[in-house]
């Protein structure tokens, strides 16, 4: 996404501050961070690495919901992905849309680049992890469960994409 017509990215963490304090917040949203970072070198190549998916919306029927209503990690086939549900999450509305899911689950672009070679497969699941905006939940419960479902599908790797 850019800015404007010059090609300039956007200044998201700025912006989501300035949106945040007009808001009438009187603290800076903290972003979550990872001192240790669990991440290895890739050592396959691409073209023989199966790759999983995984985003920030959710379920269009809210599926991904405890008994508390707490949204859960969740998992569909990339043959058949939902229109998913992204109306209660917070993103600047009047800057963009997410009519088109391409952008933030690209199982079609995926797909295209498993056909030409550069991807060696794409996971038969992509996975959506929860935007509940707790940092311990997310280090503690939900990333470890996102982790399994990848290994359970053999992915050597992840694309992440948020909403």
């Amino acid at each position: 996404m850019t800015s404007d017509d010059t090609g300039a990215p956007v200044p998201y963490m700025e912006r989501t501050r300035n949106y945040y304090r007009a808001l009438g917040y009187d603290n800076d949203y903290v972003w979550a961070h990872f001192d240790d970072a669990p991440f290895a070198p890739f050592t396959k190549r691409l073209s023989e690495a199966r790759i999983g998916l995984v985003t920030t919306a959710g379920p269009p029927d809210r599926s991904n919901r405890d008994a508390k209503g707490r949204k859960q990690v969740w998992s569909g086939d990339v043959n058949a992905p939902p229109r998913t549900f992204d109306t209660d999450l917070a993103w600047d509305k009047e800057a963009t849309h997410t009519d088109d899911r391409e952008t933030f689950l690209p199982t079609e672009a995926m797909k295209s680049l498993v056909a030409a070679g550069v991807v060696g497969s794409l996971a038969p699941r992509f996975h959506g992890a929860p935007t509940d905006y707790s940092h311990a939940k997310t280090l503690t419960h939900d990333a470890p469960e996102i982790l399994a479902r990848l290994r359970e599908d053999g992915a050597d790797a992840a694309l992440l994409t948020a909403l």
